[in-house]
């Protein structure tokens, strides 16, 4: 253990798209208060989520391991107790653990993900668990006691049956259910417990430091934003009934979510999609930044390393897909990372390597002093704090898996099959981020190179100009993920994995 340890707040902003802040360069007003605070931060340029949806990201910035061997990757998967939790080594450490989630997949399922917390408490749900529960009467925390077990076994169900899920999906339900089961959490509310929390356990003479986890959903669908932050974003709409009648629409068919649209949304559909989606982001940007200015104003920001990241991003018509399921484009794991604190980062410090989510997990434990790990694959070695410093062992390659999740390909066997089809949605696909450049793998097969700095929308695919890189970066996938490839179905490419390419793999802790 180090002989003082920060206080360490990790905030994760779901669904947040790194090209809609004002410090990544959006020109729109979405983001005043993170860029302020980023200003005072390092920011990392290129951070690479290390999946595309919420639950195996989570698991990935939980555990430090890839998708591909926590294996945490369908609503119904739970967490081997053969991998440990940043939260359960902090707690182990000596620090005290305690988590604010508005997400239901993080916060309601029992998939492991909250293991090492000693409290935990979830704000999407038809009966919420808060900080203030203690303080009402004795026959509502009976009431609690008993329903928030049921509600929590309901809600499981719902992620592991195919047909009631496919049920709660319709349009006539998806308006109750968001609304009244807390869809999407309570922004106001976990921020206003997170505060009062910090000050209270700070009071009372807490002798261990604190690590806080907060997950904030704003920015997932559905979209309904106060208008005032529409107002602000796109001041044109309005007036635009036919905007708001088409939201309505969007808002209800939560299969939609997640499926290439079939016909393609109007270029105006997508122009009242994207606002609405910044008008979120904005909208969650101002309670954001009260928490923000609590800590500064308090002190606490003096003794307090604080992350915030995405655990991926949103398609909203790019590439013919909507949601987060099936692919591994910029848009969905190109994501923010920002990091202010306790004298760890300097002050607008700027990283611009590539860098795994994944390694969060590193850093948790690098700034508690905790240690563990073996040689060339430890804690202090993975940390991103190395890359802040500019003596990272993992050279700029960050990887990113897309293992398709289950439950939204059977809405689509149901909604519209013939789309599995046509864009292979049931193939896994896999990123590799090495420099410039990423190569994007549908199962065993290139399927697009892109220079990301020159080409940041991923208009321009490489694959057939340079063969050679992309054959190049095909073997470090099979590296990466060995047996991938069948012999049926092994393209030449990548049949032969070379010894160069295996040498940096083993150097670089992903092959034994």
């Amino acid at each position: 253990m180090t002989p003082t340890r920060p206080n360490i707040l990790f905030i994760v902003l779901d669904t947040l798209r790194r090209d809609r802040l004002g410090t990544y360069g959006h020109k729109l007003p979405t983001s005043p208060r993170l860029d302020d605070f980023a200003a005072q931060a390092t920011r990392f340029a290129r951070a690479v989520a290390p999946a595309q949806w919420t639950i195996p990201s989570h698991a990935s910035m939980f555990t430090g391991v890839y998708p591909r061997e926590h294996q945490v990757a369908q609503s119904t998967s739970v967490l081997s107790g053969a991998y440990a939790t940043a939260a359960e080594l902090l707690q182990l450490g000596g620090y005290h653990t305690v988590g604010f989630c508005n997400n239901p997949l993080v916060g309601a399922l029992d998939h492991g993900l909250q293991r090492g917390f000693a409290e935990f408490y979830n704000y999407a749900s038809a009966v919420p668990q808060r900080p203030t529960d203690a303080q009402r009467s004795r026959l509502y925390r009976e009431w609690m006691k008993r329903f928030q077990p049921f509600a929590r076994r309901v809600g499981n169900q719902f992620a592991q049956r195919d047909w009631l899920f496919r049920v709660s999906l319709h349009p006539t339900w998806v308006p109750i259910w968001s609304k009244y089961i807390n869809f999407k959490g309570n922004t106001v509310a976990s921020i206003g417990d997170l505060v009062d929390y910090w000050g209270t356990y700070f009071a009372g003479g807490a002798d261990q430091p604190l690590f806080a986890f907060l997950n904030l959903m704003q920015s997932h669908l559905p979209y309904q934003p106060p208008q005032q932050y529409l107002d602000r974003v796109a001041p044109d709409l309005r007036n635009d009934r036919r905007a708001y009648q088409f939201m309505s629409r969007f808002n209800a068919d939560a299969a939609a979510w997640a499926s290439p649209p079939d016909p393609p949304l109007e270029d105006w559909q997508e122009a009242v999609l994207n606002a609405f989606y910044d008008a979120e982001i904005a909208s969650q940007d101002d309670q954001l930044g009260k928490l923000l200015d609590h800590l500064q104003k308090s002190g606490a920001l003096d003794n307090t390393f604080v992350i915030i990241a995405a655990d991926h991003g949103e398609g909203l018509g790019e590439h013919d897909l909507f949601g987060h399921s099936f692919a591994v484009h910029q848009e969905l794991v190109h994501v923010p990372l920002i990091m202010r604190g306790a004298d760890r980062v300097p002050v607008g410090g700027h990283v611009s390597e590539n860098v795994s989510t994944r390694r969060i997990f590193h850093t948790l434990l690098d700034v508690a002093g905790i240690e563990t790990g073996s040689p060339g694959n430890s804690v202090h070695e993975r940390s991103l704090l190395n890359a802040v410093r500019g003596g990272d062992p993992e050279t700029e390659l960050a990887f990113t898996e897309a293992i398709p999740p289950r439950i939204f390909l059977h809405v689509l066997e149901h909604r519209n099959p013939a789309v599995i089809d046509r864009l292979r949605l049931r193939l896994t696909r896999r990123g590799v981020y090495q420099g410039d450049h990423k190569l994007m793998m549908a199962g065993d097969t290139p399927e697009a190179l892109y220079d990301v700095a020159a080409d940041p929308f991923e208009t321009h695919n490489l694959v057939v100009e340079q063969p050679a890189l992309a054959e190049k970066l095909a073997q470090t996938v099979a590296a990466f993920a060995p047996g991938l490839h069948s012999p049926e179905t092994e393209s030449a490419a990548t049949r032969e994995i070379s010894e160069e390419v295996l040498e940096q793999l083993r150097a670089l802790g992903y092959v034994d």
